[in-house]
């Protein structure tokens, strides 16, 4: 290549990357969809970053991913499966402002909720989904009568931001992981179920 092809190169790959949207999802689509898809989560550690991914794996790679921080537009999206990481009993404040402001643009678009949570170490269950989902994500949305489901979580101590890293530290907390990837794929084929 000549020098000059490689500056135009250079030149035009440094535009487009200028022109970008500032909210970009984690995409894939193994599969076509007609309708369009979005998971949108919130995380301390990537946990529901992975547990979003897997879901829509579930789904046949059919939606876009986005992390709630990214403030994405889904207007324009048929279906969004809502979840998010668990800290006392809540999403965070970024996740409860976000659902807050868009809930009339998700009401009737609202297909599932997860929550992803420490639950002490102990396997979550029904009472899990009644508080967390039924009492929490359902409540702030306005949505009703859609699948919903919370999984254990991970904790990875280097991604914490800084104070969150040294309140953990400071209790001896170690790291653990009790996500199985295959359940949030299940529960993205039953999310996907429930709508055709």
């Amino acid at each position: 290549m000549e020098r000059r092809d490689f500056i135009k190169a250079g030149v035009i790959g440094l535009g487009a990357m200028a022109i970008a949207d500032t909210a970009t999802a984690l995409q894939f689509y193994p599969k076509k969809s007609d309708k369009k898809w979005a998971v949108i989560y919130n995380t301390w550690c990537g946990s529901s970053r992975d547990a979003g991914v897997w879901i829509s794996e579930g789904m046949g790679g059919i939606a876009d991913v986005f992390d709630v921080r990214e403030n994405p537009d889904l207007s324009a999206y048929d279906h969004i499966v809502v979840g998010g990481s668990i800290r006392s009993n809540t999403v965070s404040k970024e996740m409860q402002d976000y659902l807050t402001k868009n809930r009339d643009i998700l009401k009737d678009k609202v297909r599932g909720f997860f929550c992803v949570q420490g639950n002490r170490k102990q396997p979550t269950g029904p009472e899990n989904v009644k508080q967390l989902i039924d009492g929490h994500l359902s409540v702030i949305t306005g949505v009703t009568g859609v699948p919903g489901r919370c999984f254990n979580g991970r904790i990875t101590l280097n991604l914490l931001e800084p104070n969150e890293f040294k309140m953990m530290s400071e209790m001896k907390m170690d790291e653990y992981d009790y996500m199985k990837r295959v359940d949030f794929l299940e529960f993205g084929k039953e999310i996907l179920a429930s709508v055709k």
